[in-house]
C-alpha cells in the first residue's frame, strides 16, 4: 500500500494526464477539415448552384467541422483534369457527367448511353448510390481510382443547337458539332449526322464564336446560363441523353472523415440531390421560354424533327459499338423499377 503522499501524487498525475487526453480528444474533434471542389460550370447555372448548397449544407450539419470551398468555372483545371484531381487526391470533391467518371471506370460510361431511361424517375432510381447498379459501379470506382460516388441529381435532358435548323439526321452532314471529349459522347454526335469534334467546356463559347465548331449540345439549363443563345440561333430538342450529374468524393479524405461525419456528409448529399433535381426539373419548360425570348428558334416535332430518325440512328450506331461492352449492365438498368 502507497503512502498517503504518493497516492495524492499518483492520483493528481493520473487526473492531469486524462485532462491532457481529454483536452487534446477534443480538439482533434473540433480540427476544421478543408476541402476543396473544383467544377467546370458557372456559379449561376444548376451544377454550380447545387455545388455551393453542398458546401453550405456540409458546413452546417457538420458544425463547420467540415469546410468546403468550390471553385467553378474551371478554375482547377478541365472536365478530365478534374476527374483526374479527385483521384490523385489534388482536390476532394468534383462533378462530371457519367462518362467522365468513365475515364476513371469504364464501365461508368454506359450511364450516358443515348435514348437509354423511360423517363426522368427511372435515371433517378438508376443513379441513387443504393440502386444495384450504382452499388456495383461505386465499388468499381473505389477499386480501380480511389474515388466514390456522393450522389447524383438530374442535370437535364441533352438538346443539339446550331445555327440552322435541323429537322433529320441528313441536315447535320458536314456540319462540326462539340462534342463532350469521352467516347460515348463522341459516337452520339457522330450517329446523329454530324462531324462530332472534342473540345473542353471552358473552351466551347470561343469554339462557338470563333467557327472551330458549328454547334453544340446540352441541356437547356447550360444554354440559358451560358448565354449561348448568343451565338447559336436554333435549338432541337432532340432529348438524346438525359443526363446526371455525379458528385464525386476523393475516397482517402471520405475514409479521414470520422463515422459521423460520414453520416452528415451523406445527409447533406440526399438532401442536395433532392432539392436540384427539382429545380433542374420544374426550370426546364420556363428555361425553354427564356430562350425564345433571347431569339433562339425551337425546333421540336411540331415543327417537323423526326426523334424516329435520329432515335434510330443513334442506338443502332451505340449498340454496334458498346452493345458487347455494355450489353448486361443495360439490361440490370432495364430492370430497376
Amino acid at each position: 500500500m502507497l503512502p498517503t503522499y504518493l497516492s495524492r501524487r499518483l492520483f493528481g498525475l493520473l487526473a492531469a494526464a486524462g485532462l491532457a487526453a481529454a483536452t487534446m480528444g477534443a480538439a482533434h474533434a473540433q480540427k476544421t477539415i478543408e476541402m476543396r471542389y473544383g467544377h467546370m460550370n458557372p456559379p449561376n447555372s444548376a451544377a454550380g448552384q447545387q455545388a455551393q448548397w453542398l458546401a453550405e449544407e456540409i458546413g452546417k450539419r457538420t458544425n463547420g467541422q467540415v469546410k468546403v470551398t468550390v471553385y467553378p468555372s474551371s478554375q482547377l483545371g478541365k472536365l478530365q483534369e478534374l476527374a483526374e484531381a479527385v483521384s490523385t487526391g489534388t482536390i476532394a470533391l468534383s462533378h462530371n457527367t457519367a462518362a467522365g467518371i468513365g475515364s476513371l471506370h469504364e464501365p461508368f460510361a454506359a450511364l450516358d448511353t443515348p435514348y437509354l431511361y423511360r423517363d426522368v424517375d427511372h435515371l433517378m432510381k438508376v443513379m441513387d448510390v443504393g440502386s444495384p447498379v450504382m452499388k456495383k459501379l461505386n465499388e468499381g470506382l473505389v477499386k480501380d481510382a480511389g474515388v466514390r460516388v456522393l450522389y447524383a441529381y438530374y442535370f437535364g435532358t441533352r438538346h443539339l443547337t446550331t445555327n440552322k435548323a435541323v429537322k433529320q439526321p441528313g441536315d447535320l452532314a458536314g456540319l462540326k458539332i462539340r462534342a463532350i471529349p469521352f467516347p460515348i459522347y463522341m459516337t452520339t454526335v457522330e450517329a446523329m449526322g454530324a462531324v462530332p469534334v472534342p473540345v473542353d467546356w471552358s473552351e466551347v463559347p470561343t469554339a462557338l464564336a470563333t467557327g472551330k465548331v458549328n454547334g453544340q449540345e446540352n441541356p437547356v439549363n447550360v444554354v440559358l446560363s451560358s448565354k449561348l443563345y448568343e451565338t447559336q440561333s436554333h435549338l432541337m430538342q432532340t432529348g438524346h441523353i438525359m443526363n446526371a450529374q455525379v458528385i464525386v468524393i476523393n475516397e482517402k479524405a471520405w475514409q479521414n472523415l470520422t463515422p459521423a461525419q460520414r453520416d452528415q456528409l451523406s445527409a447533406a448529399a440526399a438532401e442536395v440531390r433532392r432539392k436540384a433535381t427539382e429545380m433542374v426539373r420544374s426550370q426546364e419548360a420556363s428555361e425553354t421560354e427564356e430562350l425564345k425570348k433571347n431569339k433562339m428558334i425551337i425546333v421540336g416535332p411540331a415543327e417537323g424533327l423526326n426523334l424516329v430518325a435520329f432515335r434510330t440512328n443513334v442506338r443502332k450506331a451505340v449498340d454496334q459499338k458498346f452493345g458487347a461492352k455494355y450489353g448486361e449492365m443495360y439490361k440490370a438498368i432495364e430492370a430497376v423499377r
